[in-house]
């Protein structure tokens, strides 16, 4: 029979997704999970007996709360332009507030296969890639396969996150600084997406 959910178990996964996530320390012991929740090592294998269960239930939570707000954008009534600035805006602070997310969801992937992409298979994609379709054949945005519409939403926000030490370095650019140039993203990638052929754009205010 599963443990409830209590209050100690909260610490305990907030405390893992904060060091893997956040932090980037994907090798986070469960004396580093233990130390970062403030709480003993015992009260961690009280409720997982091992560091991959406690980090594979950490990994399906965030993703599962991820994917239902952005289904909820996909899904949504309002108009195409506003869908795209929720799904920015939802995606850019996921990334922002976890930054290491993505990578370790690759690794993921590798390790778990086809059950990870069988459950985003599940979700709205496919009728949110139809509505995609039809704004292409309505001229609203540039003519492609509408997965390749997709795959480069995500990579424009996702990409600088996840090079961030790089361009950080490369740029010579303080955290705050490049943060800065994160938030910028947000309104220049709306406008990638709904430029004109004659290179103004039909900007929604964001």
């Amino acid at each position: 029979m599963p443990l409830k959910d209590t209050g100690t178990e909260r610490l305990i996964k907030d405390a893992a997704k904060r060091l893997l996530f956040a932090e980037g320390k994907l090798y986070a012991t469960t004396q580093d999970i233990a130390d970062a929740a403030g709480i003993n090592r015992s009260a961690v294998h009280y409720y997982y007996r091992t560091r991959n269960q406690l980090i594979s239930q950490v990994f399906e939570e965030s993703m599962t709360a991820l994917s239902l707000r952005l289904d909820q954008a996909m899904l949504s009534d309002h108009p195409f332009p506003k869908k795209i600035e929720e799904l920015i805006d939802i995606y850019l602070a996921e990334m922002i507030a976890y930054p290491y997310e993505e990578t370790f969801m690759v690794t993921e992937i590798n390790n778990a296969g086809h059950k990870l992409v069988t459950k985003i298979k599940e979700g709205p994609v496919s009728s949110f890639l139809e509505e995609v379709a039809r704004e292409m054949e309505a001229g609203t945005i540039d003519k492609m396969n509408p997965v390749h519409f997709l795959i480069n939403l995500f990579s424009l926000l996702s990409y600088p996150i996840i090079m961030a030490p790089l361009y950080q370095q490369f740029f010579q650019l303080a955290k705050d600084d490049f943060n800065k140039i994160i938030q910028e993203r947000r309104d220049l990638v709306y406008q990638m997406i709904f430029k004109t052929k004659d290179g103004k754009t039909d900007h929604v205010k964001m």
